[in-house]
């Protein structure tokens, strides 16, 4: 299986100038324990990168906290030079504490430094789209965005976006410089963001769900999922990812793994095709 098979998501022009296929890869499974230092078998991890990319993936999601920079040096031994289509995502804005440790730093001195480690670790020039990981709450939302926009003047950063946010503090943050992107959490089972998902793509923002694959008793043998999955010929997974496809022509899922196996049949899933019944069902299953 080598054609460009995430090529049949269709495609999202992030900030107008960004087009990229919409099924995308995220990192953070690149890395052990608790987001936490190296992964368990590194020469899989850059063979699942490498997968990802000829099976047409062009959009990769990272963050300077996944390891920390673990994921991104493994994301530069596997691809760089990168390919002129591949659009590179990053976060900055957490501290690592240690495993499953994350605390957000949002001063405007910790971002330009992480900006620029990034850059270093990832071997860039320009970061494609910057995400603002978390607010921080004790540090004016202006300060945060202000300083990315510094650095987006000054050629590091090309587009600016944000994580786990409400409508409000879009707006807010909108109000200091252009945004792109928003990143929260959005799957099947956990749709308290549907009114940021209209959102999004009504001012035409880029909507990337994290942990997209979260499909608990959906999944189970005789359950909804299952049972459209087996006429589908496809893993519950990939209706997962079908069903976010369908949901919103802004969406952009970026289901992580660590194993070739798996990646390839996330990626699979855009060529499963929901029709508007299935949709609806998978959707009420919910409630």
């Amino acid at each position: 299986m080598t054609e460009a098979v995430a090529a049949a998501s269709g495609e999202f022009t992030i900030g107008g100038d960004l087009t990229v296929r919409r099924l995308g890869y995220g990192t953070m499974q690149l890395t052990g324990d608790g987001v936490w230092g190296d992964p368990r078998d590194p020469d899989e991890a850059v063979r699942v990168l490498r997968r990802a990319v000829e099976l047409g993936v062009n959009f990769i999601d990272t963050a300077d906290a996944y390891g920390p920079f673990t994921a991104d040096l493994l994301l530069k031994k596997a691809l760089h030079p990168y390919a002129d289509d591949l659009v590179i995502a990053t976060k900055a804005g957490f501290a690592r504490t240690g495993p499953g440790g994350w605390e957000p730093i949002g001063r405007p001195a910790y971002l330009r430094q992480q900006v620029e480690l990034s850059l270093r670790h990832l071997g860039l020039e320009r970061i494609d789209l910057l995400q603002l990981h978390r607010i921080d709450p004790e540090v004016p939302l202006a300060d945060q965005i202000g300083e990315l926009a510094t650095l987006q003047q000054e050629g590091k950063i090309r587009h600016i976006g944000l994580s786990q946010v409400s409508i409000a503090q879009i707006e807010e943050a909108a109000g200091t410089a252009p945004i792109v992107s928003v990143q929260n959490l959005y799957n099947l089972s956990q749709r308290d963001d549907e009114d940021l998902v209209e959102y999004a793509e009504k001012n035409g923002l880029g909507f990337i769900p994290w942990f997209p694959l979260a499909t608990g008793e959906l999944a189970k043998a005789g359950g909804p999922l299952a049972k459209i999955a087996e006429s589908h010929h496809a893993s519950p997974s990939q209706l997962a990812l079908a069903w976010l496809l369908k949901r919103s022509p802004v969406m952009l899922p970026i289901p992580g793994t660590s194993s070739v196996a798996h990646v390839e049949d996330n990626i699979d899933a855009a060529k499963v095709e929901l029709t508007q019944e299935e949709f609806d069902q998978l959707t009420a299953a919910v409630g």
